[in-house]
């Protein structure tokens, strides 16, 4: 017993290492049950989602087509998509105004310009939102519509209980 103290007791045991037990309760994920549930986005969250994957799918169709096209209209259609059904309950309306917001900051970055000033980025923008007005009012209009059955749906099921 080199490890006893002095005053006759056995030392205390070091830090003991838990291990899970197998079956015993469901997998976390950061201390949370995982319930199958789609994670929800915030009105914040919408917003940087919506910006970094519309500037994405524009770089990408920018990239591989030398413009902005088809691809760049149906990625949209799909961020817009994915903003209207991951958003959350309390922050409905962020989905619909968030994507066009992107879709302008897109055109911004990655539309063509004639010429250096802000005249001409103006110009430019305006005939950028002129030209793709169908897959800007496609992807507003889809995400509009799902936030609406979404938001009927919940008062439904509020209304219900």
């Amino acid at each position: 017993m080199a490890d006893a103290p002095a005053t006759g007791r056995p030392a205390a045991p070091g830090p003991r290492l838990r291990l899970p037990l197998r079956g015993r309760s469901a997998p976390r994920l950061y201390g949370r049950r995982r319930t199958g549930r789609p994670t929800r986005l915030t009105a914040v969250g919408t917003g940087v989602v919506a910006v970094l994957a519309t500037l994405a799918v524009a770089g990408l169709d920018r990239l591989l087509f030398d413009g902005l096209g088809w691809l760049f209209g149906l990625g949209y259609l799909v961020v817009c998509f994915q903003l209207a059904v991951r958003v959350r309950y309390a922050d409905l309306l962020a989905a619909p105004i968030s994507g066009p917001i992107a879709f302008a900051l897109a055109l911004l970055a990655f539309g063509p310009v004639g010429s250096s000033g802000v005249t001409a980025q103006v110009v430019a923008l305006a005939t950028g939102l002129a030209l793709r007005a169908g897959w800007l009012f496609s992807g507003t209009g889809l995400a509009a519509l799902i936030v609406l059955a979404r938001f009927v749906a919940q008062r439904r099921i509020h209304r219900s209980r």
